[in-house]
């Protein structure tokens, strides 16, 4: 039987090439909702992938709201037909007035961004009045990762009231991301991420108790958005006694990889993106060399950065530009023109090396994608 990965008309695709899977893709989505208990409690990244047709695909399984990490992608995936999209991010410097020709530009799509400093505050408020609109923004809270946010104390509280009070701002509510959490021990994990949601909780509790509203809570990451999406809303309510929308941001999930798998160890999804490479050269007996280099797959990974289906014995000798060397026993089964398939590590950067990928439908490759929120500019 042909592995699910290998392609009919390999031949006919150049390497090195990024292979998408639109029914696993689908898979995906389904077990993406159960996890979250539906589209209500959803929010994926569309950083991962970032590909109109993907975009469309949620939509149709019922997801309408979405996450982004630029306004390249925010402008993509309002392209496509979204019209919920949070930037997970802070738009600073220019980027505050793009994001109100963003809403500018698409009047039917509703646009968040993240806040955690005053200054930026001022200079988004300003950027909203300029332009006749309305600006969404949550709160960023720092809860462990110390990348961005603000820790959840008392200039926090105190920001989020001046967030209140803004003109031409909207209070969207609060995103907690915890991506320093993901011990690969479910267990360990747990207990790690009940911290961060009873740190977020208190806060949520204070903010109350100064007549502020929450509107929505935005929290996790892949490994911990099964927690969140489970035990967030009931503990606010146990706890609390408050009711407030929590959404799950999982992005990875959609395509997987290896290097999430080995960290989420208690998720279940399929592989659906596949690296193609072929072997350009055999430099010694016991070495091969593949056509794929940094620039085909995400490199801030330490070695392997690929997992290769029936190479699993291969050693990586070096890695350049365009080159990979493997070392293998088995290297005389491998001939120059070889076309050999592995999953990346690291999935996310990986889709933005490309310019396009490969549609691959029924075991044949059918159409290219352009990747088109890989630019840091579309129109706006």
């Amino acid at each position: 039987m042909t592995p699910w990965y290998v392609i009919q008309n390999a031949h006919d695709v150049p390497s090195p090439a990024l292979l998408i899977y639109p029914d696993r893709i689908e898979e995906n989505l389904r077990r993406m909702l159960r996890m979250s208990g539906g589209p209500a409690g959803l929010r994926p990244h569309v950083k991962t992938h970032k590909l109109p047709q993907i975009v469309e695909m949620k939509l149709r399984a019922g997801v309408d709201k979405f996450k982004a990490s630029t306004i390249a992608e925010a402008e993509m995936t309002a392209a496509a037909g979204g019209r919920d999209i949070l930037i997970a991010y802070q738009c600073v410097g220019p980027n505050a007035t793009r994001l109100a020709k963003l809403i500018q530009t698409f009047p039917d799509t509703h646009f968040a961004a993240l806040v955690d400093d005053p200054a930026t505050l001022d200079e988004l408020s300003a950027a909203a009045t300029r332009a006749g609109v309305e600006m969404t923004l949550y709160l960023d809270l720092n809860v462990g990762m110390n990348r961005t946010g603000i820790e959840p104390g008392d200039d926090a509280l105190k920001l989020y009231q001046t967030l209140s009070r803004m003109p031409h701002i909207r209070v969207g509510g609060l995103h907690a991301y915890d991506g320093h959490l993901h011990d690969p021990n479910p267990v360990t994990l747990g207990v790690a991420a009940a911290a961060v949601r009873e740190r977020v909780g208190a806060f949520i509790a204070r903010l109350a108790e100064a007549g502020l509203a929450v509107p929505k809570l935005i929290a996790g990451g892949t490994p911990t958005s099964p927690l969140w999406a489970a035990h967030g809303g009931r503990e606010l309510g146990d706890k609390y006694g408050l009711s407030i929308d929590v959404e799950v941001g999982a992005g990875t999930t959609v395509l997987w990889d290896f290097g999430q798998a080995a960290v989420s160890t208690d998720q279940d999804y399929l592989n659906a993106a596949v690296l193609l490479s072929r072997v350009i050269s055999r430099p010694t007996p016991d070495r091969i060399c593949l056509d794929l280099g940094h620039k085909a797959v995400a490199s801030e990974m330490p070695q392997p950065r690929v997992r290769w289906f029936t190479l699993e014995d291969a050693e990586v000798v070096l890695q350049n530009e365009e080159h990979l060397v493997l070392r293998t026993d088995r290297a005389a089964e491998y001939p120059v023109g070889t076309a050999v398939y592995g999953i990346p590590r690291h999935i996310c950067p990986t889709v933005a090396l490309q310019s396009e990928v490969v549609c691959v439908r029924d075991g044949s490759a059918v159409e290219n994608w352009p990747v088109v929120a890989r630019a840091r500019r579309i129109t706006v």
